[in-house]
């Protein structure tokens, strides 16, 4: 049991390059339904999910690829990458440094990169995508770490049945479009997407991996 839990937390991967071919319905409630046994701060589940599939997620990705070509994101919370200091950015440099070598990409091919960093729009050709909002609470810290417990716990019900997700800051930057299109209320505030579905093996991107920072790092045990 154990292993078979490690295995499957190493197994969860951030693919970003997918199959067309769409999930079938059954398997998409009982993923869903998975995650619906995420914890959260007294049970409050305040997560809010959209899914989007079929001709409602060919015209999200159109409206969003138009969006990103002319507007600046503009989140529902704020997202700045310098903002990372210190070994948090140094991590996030190595991992864009370390994904764009996988894709065989020059580090001073902008015309490429911005290529590359527009399929976040394009859903890296996943057939769904999962929005998730979350309620205003307070500064909405504990919401946001609830939403995030049901994330990974949806990643992993991907992983369990040989599927993947990609979590995606980018889907949030453009809240509005995505409240208009799928006719959401204000006061619903999207934290993030999930692109999924089948893994596309046979892409470059299937092949990238990360490796985490040791134990020891970022784990401080105290027992006195």
């Amino acid at each position: 049991m154990t292993a078979a839990f490690q295995r499957l937390l190493k197994q969860r991967v951030s693919y970003r390059a997918f199959r067309p071919e769409p999930i079938d319905d059954d398997t998409l409630r009982q993923l869903f339904s998975d995650a619906l046994w995420a914890p959260s701060n007294c049970n409050t589940q305040p997560w809010e999910v959209h899914v989007v599939s079929g001709e409602a997620r060919d015209r999200l990705v159109d409206a969003l690829i138009k969006a990103a070509a002319e507007f600046d994101p503009h989140p529902d919370f704020s997202f700045d990458v310098g903002a990372y200091k210190g070994a948090l950015e140094e991590r996030r440099k190595a991992q864009g440094a370390s994904y764009y070598q996988a894709l065989g990409v020059r580090r001073e091919d902008h015309e490429k990169r911005r290529g590359i960093s527009q399929q976040n729009y394009q859903l890296f050709g996943a057939p769904h995508v999962a929005f998730l909002f979350m309620p205003e609470v307070g500064d909405s810290v504990r919401v946001a770490s609830d939403v995030g417990m049901f994330a990974q716990t949806f990643l992993l019900a991907l992983a369990a049945r040989g599927l993947a997700g990609v979590p995606q800051t980018s889907l949030g930057g453009f809240p509005d479009l995505v409240r208009n299109e799928l006719q959401i209320p204000s006061q619903s505030k999207l934290l993030f997407g999930i692109s999924f579905g089948t893994p596309d093996t046979t892409s470059a991107a299937y092949a990238y991996r990360i490796g985490r920072e040791s134990l020891e790092t970022l784990v401080s045990f105290h027992s006195s």
